[in-house]
């Protein structure tokens, strides 16, 4: 038997084998089967998520200098965000849901139909892997289309200025958009499973840590489990780049990884001290 032959046996051996994930998609698929098969339910998942995402932070905000344990690992530890800002972004993000998201999703309702269950669950592997591909696919769309929006001047008045109105990113400012961008992000959010082939539950835990993340790279904070800080080689931006990048805005495009602005020489990485912003330039 040669290496390849080997190969295959262990993976048709692997394949064969119920997925450690078979029992929680087995009690979804069979009690719960209407619920998650309507268009809605990725709409409420990811809604759901990120209000309880922002949570904490939003607490921390709160608490402000009351939390110094916390406050330590504030990015821009003199700019917090007022209740008028809170409220403001708050709003924007319902206000973009209820007129935007959710008619989107009941006129999807109504021209196709709820998509058959798959009786498997996906393997663990194959869940962390699209999972993984799905974010590395949206990092390179939004990268372009970031880059894009802010180098010509009416796509950035038009589409994109609304989410620069605050110079240090806060939780709720994550959502924080105007309408065609919040549509294309969604697209890409929505189509991007369905390109790779992902089982229905890749797809839902890609929903759910696309918008940890994403409120992660907004939250102000770089608190020591920070995925920035958990993954090695500085593959990944974090608060920091991304705060870097409202107060440059012509650095730091890509939404969570860091090699697309590394290879175009976007990539910037400031260090920020309790005097707001020191620009002492770590790398570019």
């Amino acid at each position: 038997m040669n290496f390849s032959h080997l190969c295959e046996l262990l993976w048709t051996v692997y394949d064969e084998q119920d997925s450690i994930l078979q029992p929680l998609w087995d009690h979804l698929r069979l009690y719960h089967s209407d619920t998650i098969r309507s268009p809605l339910f990725p709409v409420v998942l990811t809604v759901s998520s990120y209000f309880i995402f922002c949570l904490p932070y939003l607490v921390c905000d709160i608490m402000g200098d009351r939390w110094p344990a916390v406050q330590r690992f504030k990015i821009q530890p003199s700019k917090k965000p007022t209740p008028t800002m809170l409220v403001h972004c708050a709003g924007v993000t319902l206000r973009n849901h209820l007129l935007l998201v959710f008619p989107a999703a009941v006129a999807q309702w109504a021209w196709r139909p709820p998509v058959p269950l798959p009786e498997r669950a996906p393997a663990l592997l194959e869940l962390a892997g699209g999972v993984a591909g799905n974010l590395l696919l949206f990092d390179l769309q939004y990268f372009i289309w970031h880059f894009l929006h802010h180098k010509v001047r009416w796509l950035y008045v038009t589409f994109h200025a609304i989410h620069h109105n605050y110079m240090a990113p806060f939780a709720l400012a994550t959502q924080c958009l105007g309408g065609w961008e919040l549509v294309t992000v969604g697209f890409w959010t929505t189509l991007n499973p369905v390109l790779l082939r992902c089982h229905l539950l890749t797809n839902w835990v890609f929903m759910v840590v696309h918008v940890y993340v994403s409120v992660e790279d907004h939250c102000g904070y770089e608190f020591p489990w920070c995925t920035s800080r958990l993954m090695p080689f500085g593959f990944y931006g974090g608060p920091n780049q991304h705060d870097v990048h409202h107060q440059k805005p012509n650095t730091n495009f890509a939404p969570h990884f860091s090699h697309w602005d590394k290879l175009f020489g976007t990539y910037l990485e400031l260090t920020f001290s309790k005097a707001d912003l020191s620009f002492s330039k770590s790398c570019s």
